[in-house]
């Protein structure tokens, strides 16, 4: 093949350390356009960017010139500086280490935009421990309950 062509999908999900609720109405918008200036700088634009006041969900085109790990460090590292030069409580701010990330075909691409569009709906009746938990089981993902939350 002459050239290389990729689409990869994958859904990233992380949270703040100890999932404080630090990504408020005041500061949400604004740090959704960021993370997606960044993905942009990655390679790996942006479908949809949610979040609730302690975690993160991106769909996103993962770059074929970068490696995951390397694409969401960028994102957790310039999003956390960026949070923290807001100032006030803010300056404190810290995510989590680890991060899941889940791939998502293309025939499932409108019901995980749903999905993450729906985050506020979908937290009044789920914690986001058990929605991870069942991310986990939905995507048979083998995990330890000791290394998950910090």
């Amino acid at each position: 093949m002459a050239q290389s062509l990729s689409k990869l999908l994958v859904h990233i999900v992380f949270a703040t350390k100890d999932r404080y609720p630090y990504l408020t109405d005041a500061v949400r918008a604004e740090f959704h356009a960021y993370a997606a200036s960044v993905l942009q700088s990655c390679e790996s634009p942006a479908l949809i960017i949610n979040s609730m006041p302690d975690h993160v969900h991106i769909l996103c085109v993962l770059s074929k010139n970068r490696a995951l790990c390397d694409v969401v460090e960028e994102v957790k590292r310039s999003t956390s500086r960026w949070i923290k030069s807001k100032g006030g409580m803010l300056a404190k701010f810290y995510w989590q280490h680890g991060y899941g990330v889940f791939s998502v075909s293309q025939s499932n691409v409108a019901a995980v935009l749903e999905y993450v569009a729906n985050q506020e709906e979908h937290h009044w009746r789920m914690s986001f421990q058990d929605e991870l938990r069942e991310l986990f089981r939905k995507h048979a993902v083998e995990f330890d309950e000791r290394y998950v939350w910090d």
